[in-house]
């Protein structure tokens, strides 16, 4: 197990596309990395964790907050016994710098042998998520309202209703500052060449954002985030920019669009279910009391 550099997030990408397929779980995508990386690049890399045989990665984690890991594995590698044995020690001990002791969060999705290791340690199921997903063989239907494409130069508005989304507060401006000068760092690194940063508009003002993360042609894609100003919810505004944000990926070539949503947000689910996705069966992560 090891830290990358920052010159190996291209090959990180690379790989974690290549782990990406429709019949697989909904696991860490290059997208969440992407999500990230408005930390910076250095950052990115330093929250990052690989477990590799010699030159060749087996499991990708990344340190998405304060004690939790979110892993992407091999899928020829599920069921790997010694694998899941070696990332339990690492995981529980505070020494690798992977998990600090205490109660900590893993996602850890279609990675059978680990959740029975992890099982065996004392690890025990999480809230649930549900994770969705919309087949982008067909066209999908018009939004029939103006989406635009945002450029790094244009995020403060984005930033302003994205902010609204998910805090419902007055956006201080010393974090406006910041966030705008993330996702500009952000456009400059390895993961933006495959996203679209989206705003729905409404009589010129924009109602709803979203940002999706293509794993390259044929594989699935991400919406991550997608929200809905605090003042124009309860108008369908997350449904269209939902689907516009599928139609975005198929122009890109993704053969579908996922996204995750904890069960409990009800709102949330039926969102994604009016613009067209599947629910699929419960997932949950798995957690360590202290």
């Amino acid at each position: 197990m090891r830290t990358p550099a920052v010159d190996e997030l291209d090959q990180i990408l690379r790989v974690l596309t290549q782990w990406q397929c429709d019949e697989g779980p909904l696991h860490l995508h290059p997208g969440d990395l992407g999500w990230h990386s408005l930390r910076g690049a250095a950052a990115t890399a330093a929250a990052t964790r690989v477990w590799s045989s010699g030159d060749t990665a087996l499991a990708i984690a990344l340190i998405d907050g304060p004690q939790l890991l979110r892993f992407a594995m091999d899928p020829a590698r599920h069921q790997d016994e010694s694998l899941a044995r070696r990332i339990v020690a690492d995981v529980g001990e505070p020494a690798t710098g992977v998990l600090h002791a205490g109660s900590a969060t893993i996602e850890a999705r279609g990675a059978s042998a680990l959740a029975v290791h992890l099982a065996k340690e004392g690890w025990v199921p999480d809230e649930p998520w549900t994770p969705l997903h919309r087949n982008l063989t067909a066209p999908v239907e018009a939004a029939g309202l103006r989406i635009d494409t945002i450029e790094p130069d244009r995020t403060d508005e984005w930033v302003s209703v994205h902010w609204s989304a998910f805090h419902g507060t007055p956006m201080p401006d010393e974090r406006r500052r910041n966030f705008v000068k993330g996702w500009r760092a952000a456009a400059e690194g390895p993961f933006f060449d495959s996203a679209r940063i989206l705003a729905l508009y409404n009589d010129g003002d924009a109602v709803a954002v979203a940002a999706v993360w293509s794993a390259g042609t044929g594989r699935p894609g991400l919406i991550e985030p997608m929200g809905v100003h605090q003042e124009h919810r309860g108008r369908g505004y997350g449904t269209i920019a939902t689907r516009a944000a599928a139609a975005v990926l198929r122009e890109m070539g993704s053969s579908s669009a996922t996204v995750c949503a904890e069960s409990s947000n009800a709102g949330a689910v039926s969102t994604y279910l009016a613009a067209g996705f599947s629910a699929h069966p419960q997932v949950t992560d798995w957690r360590r009391d202290a």
